[in-house]
């Protein structure tokens, strides 16, 4: 007598369909408007606020996205430029990859690096694990790198961040308040 396919077709089928990831929602929210003088007011800037959906329906807090983007795009140009001739090539391919791979993301919670051409390669860090951070400003300022030294002792280099000098701001000010950050 032949097994039963039923148990057989669910079992593969859960296989080939697996659970969908839990939902995220974004919402815009305010930011409490900064004081101007009476000759004209601006509109609020605002943040994007994910928030993620358990499975019981219930939000589990809200995660504000201070800075999520990839290598600044004056890095590629440079590089490219420089590009023409034979002897900056290795770092021509290098910044082009920086720009179709890499992504940097800093929220009210973590530090997120994803990487590889597909995504696949993530690292978080909470702000609680970083010790000490470091900019190294390049191409007069307009681009920098960020050193993030975490608890561990690992060294994390962003480089060609965007808005480096802000985004290395918050991560301080968000270590601090988590009392992580040592007394430099």
């Amino acid at each position: 007598m032949p097994p039963s396919t039923t148990a057989a077709t669910a079992t593969v089928s859960s296989i080939l369909r697996p659970t969908p990831p839990p939902a995220v929602s974004f919402h815009s929210a305010s930011l409490p408007q900064p004081r101007r003088s009476s000759s004209g007011a601006a509109a609020a800037p605002r943040r994007l606020v994910a928030v993620a959906a358990r499975a019981d329906g219930a939000s589990s807090g809200a995660e504000t996205v201070f800075f999520d983007g990839g290598a600044h795009y004056g890095d590629l140009a440079a590089n490219l430029l420089l590009g023409l001739t034979l002897l900056w090539l290795p770092l021509t391919l290098a910044a082009v990859s920086r720009a179709f791979i890499l992504r940097y993301r800093f929220t009210s919670r973590r530090v997120t690096v994803v990487s590889g051409l597909s995504g696949a390669d993530r690292t978080d860090f909470p702000y609680s694990s970083v010790t000490s951070v470091v900019v190294v400003p390049r191409f007069v300022g307009e681009w920098g790198d960020i050193i993030i030294t975490l608890r561990d002792g690992t060294k994390v280099d962003l480089r060609s961040v965007p808005r480096f000098r802000e985004v290395a701001d918050y991560c301080r000010s968000m270590a601090a308040a988590e009392g992580s950050l040592a007394t430099q």
